[in-house]
């Protein structure tokens, strides 16, 4: 043939990879009767190709694209041919690297579900999957996504499995973790005779726990209908109340909690995250001691499908792991670890290349808790407004999590955990340098917070690079902003941020925060009345200290002394009063502390972070009016009134409520008078407190009539504080 050829090379971004973009190319081509190639590169997907309906065939490709896809530009360039291709085929990856995006896992889809109960040749196989569906992020290695640079690399596939593996028609088209019993991974139970699942069935079903390896670690599963076998779980994790997840199948869980419509939609989700729910209070009060609502989310291995199949009901699945350290991933490991808590072991030999925790979020009103498996790797764009720059951001010490700017896309990294654990160190110290290959990245600079004490931040000084310190609360600001792509010639907000604590500009103790300000600085226009935090850090654990001083500078120290007279009131005061282990803070988080013990909840100690608070949310009935504050965000008023309520008998429902609504009302009017007299241009809500439903809907009736901002994907606690601070540091820059 002779003469160039006319045609385009086209340009895919987004999260394009390990999503069956590439035979969804292939079948779109032979509709539109183009000839060329498909391939991925670091970029993303590359398409050369000619023929006389390209213009159709690159406008079809963002609305049809996969379900898993997330096409972010279509790049159309005219390039000649020298010689016209014969057909259209799937080329072979180009290059390694990372401008591209990496899928996160997906649960199993209902192709695949049904294949796993039918009668073909993966009927019972527990790692049935396909292009739609399965492990992505936690069997990763590195760049390409193609099947070598996986933990599957180790299995060779059956000629049935390669043939649907090379076939463009096929559901199964590339599909890297693409297996069968022939040729797969294999499941076995350790701990009874009999098939994995059916022995693993039989050991929860007479009460005992299993310790079943997942997609991004080991769970511990117990019958959540059984108080005996939740007691035996608590005592042998050594984890008194802290609420377990549950999974079932939707008819098992709609019998024990309420699943309205966004729950279900949320639960159905590929990310198939924890879904905080209503309870029916059906079962056991051990399942979630003092909560209102319960954690629930659906299999989404097939493995859970079947096992679930097996039980016949609803199990307990947390998290298999040591007080304080991060979930165990390997078979080894597990073994060693677990004994003490596991009758028996579900394995599998597919390994982990990294551990995710299951994500934990709440549809109505929208908010993700804990950012993990199935969001992450997701990316978020940044606001209109940035320039380039590649940076990292280190987080906080609660809920670690590291953030990666590149290219206008920001990476939030899954929830790592408590930095005051070695082995959390660890993980923290191998995710920055894991996601940092993997998306070959190279920061100009790191974010970090201005606690010189904070393990993260320290991890960021040893860097080599030019520091940006963030105040806490500013980060926290600033995430708010970024997730609703607020442009960073916005203009300032007013920012409500309460939580436990953050160190101040002031270098006091922050955590009940009218702040004025942008992505770049800020100015605190308000805050909570601060009080000492009695003991230093043991102020965060026994809630009856923050009571004793609220009720002190309430001026009912009587109170004080009837409420809690087996304690060290005398030896406490006389250390406030000399400034010892007494740092002042304006925490909101130890104001909640404070009221809960006020009201009986867990006063004398917390036996997981949020308690307290946790267990006032729940209790917390609508009926209002709030308690007023004093000027100057002052709770005293408030304390009073709360302890007129109790003496009169007022049921605590009602007690518990009208404290949010006063909390609420309060800060609303500091917010408020800055939007009214032009400050401001809208309120934006962050910091852990907003986790609480209950003080977020109040807030937002509060704000009626304004523009506010609230979290919906980014984590309000310290979970999205990294994303926040690196916001802040690209405007700084």
């Amino acid at each position: 043939m002779g003469g160039a050829v006319k045609g385009a090379v086209i340009r895919v971004r987004g999260q394009v990879q390990g999503v069956g973009f590439r035979p969804f190319i292939w079948q779109l081509a032979q509709e539109f009767g183009l000839r060329g190639e498909v391939l991925n590169d670091p970029e993303g997907v590359l398409i050369r190709a000619c023929g006389a309906r390209l213009e159709e065939f690159a406008a079809a490709i963002a609305p049809r694209a996969p379900k898993l896809a997330r096409v972010d530009a279509v790049e159309v360039a005219g390039q000649p041919f020298d010689v016209e291709p014969e057909g259209f085929i799937i080329a072979a990856s180009q290059g390694r690297g990372a401008e591209t995006r990496v899928v996160p896992d997906a649960a199993t889809c209902a192709d695949c579900v049904e294949e796993v109960f039918g009668d073909g040749r993966r009927r019972g196989y527990a790692f049935t999957n396909c292009t739609h569906c399965g492990p992505r992020f936690t069997i990763l290695k590195g760049l390409p996504y193609d099947r070598a640079m996986t933990t599957m690399a180790g299995f060779a596939l059956c000629p049935a499995c390669r043939a649907e593996y090379e076939n463009p028609a096929d559901r199964r088209f590339h599909a890297q973790p693409v297996a069968c019993p022939d040729c797969g991974p294999r499941l076995w139970y350790e701990g009874g005779p009999g098939g994995p699942i059916a022995a693993a069935g039989a050991c929860l079903r007479a009460g005992g726990v299993v310790a079943v390896k997942g997609l991004g670690g080991f769970h511990l599963a117990c019958d959540a209908a059984n108080p005996a076998a939740l007691a035996l779980l608590r005592a042998r994790k050594r984890r008194p109340a802290k609420p377990f997840a549950l999974m079932g199948r939707e008819a098992d869980l709609a019998a024990v909690a309420v699943l309205g419509e966004a729950a279900l939609a949320l639960l159905g989700d590929p990310a198939a995250p924890v879904v905080l729910v209503p309870s029916r209070g059906v079962l056991p009060e051990g399942v979630a001691p003092g909560m209102a609502d319960l954690g629930v989310m659906l299999p989404y291995t097939p493995l859970h499908h079947l096992l679930l199949e097996a039980f016949g009901g609803v199990l307990v699945m947390t998290s298999g792991n040591l007080s304080g350290e991060p979930q165990v991933i390997g078979n080894d490991e597990a073994r060693e670890k677990l004994a003490g808590f596991a009758d028996g072991f579900l394995c599998h030999d597919r390994d982990i290349a990294r551990r995710l925790d299951d994500s934990v979020e709440r549809a109505t009103p929208r908010m993700v808790l804990r950012r993990a498996r199935g969001r992450v790797p997701g990316t978020l764009p940044l606001p209109p407004g940035f320039g380039a720059a590649q940076v990292l951001a280190v987080g906080g010490q609660m809920k670690a999590a590291i953030c990666l700017v590149k290219n206008g896309q920001v990476m939030l990294s899954h929830h790592l955990g408590d930095l005051d654990d070695a082995l959390t160190v660890e993980e923290f110290s191998r995710a920055i340098a894991d996601c940092s290959a993997l998306f070959d990245h190279r920061p100009e600079a790191v974010a970090c917070d201005l606690h010189d004490g904070y393990r993260a931040t320290r991890e960021a000084g040893a860097m080599g690079l030019p520091m940006v310190k963030v105040q806490h609360h500013h980060a926290h600001l600033a995430a708010c902003l970024g997730e609703n792509l607020w442009p960073q010639d916005g203009g300032p907000v007013a920012g409500i941020v309460l939580d436990g604590l953050g160190l101040g500009a002031d270098g006091t103790i922050w955590g009940g925060e009218v702040l004025l300000g942008d992505y770049q600085r800020f100015e605190r226009v308000a805050h909570l009345r601060p009080a000492p935090l009695a003991g230093g850090d043991a102020a965060s654990r026994q809630p009856w200290r923050n009571a004793l001083v609220r009720l002190d500078q309430a001026g009912l120290e009587a109170e004080a002394d009837r409420l809690f007279p087996g304690q060290p009131r005398g030896v406490l005061r006389a250390a406030m009063a000399a400034g010892v282990n007494a740092p002042m803070s304006s925490s909101a988080g130890r104001l909640f502390d404070a009221v809960a013990a006020l009201l009986g909840l867990c006063p004398e100690m917390q036996s997981y972070e949020g308690e307290a608070a946790m267990r006032l949310e729940a209790l917390a009935e609508p009926p209002g009016p709030g308690y007023a504050m004093g000027p100057g965000l002052d709770p005293a008023p408030m304390i009073r009134r709360l302890m007129d309520d109790l003496a009169a008998d007022v049921p605590q429902a009602t007690i518990a409520a009208r404290f949010h609504d006063g909390l609420a009302a309060a800060f609303a009017a500091e917010a408020r008078a800055l939007v009214e007299t032009g400050r401001a241009q809208a309120v934006a809500l962050s910091g852990g407190c907003f986790q609480n439903a209950r003080l977020l809907t109040a807030m937002q009736a509060a704000l009626e009539g304004l523009p506010v901002l609230v979290h919906r994907e980014v984590p309000a606690n310290d979970g999205g504080l990294a994303f926040g601070q690196a916001l802040v540091a690209l405007a700084q820059m």
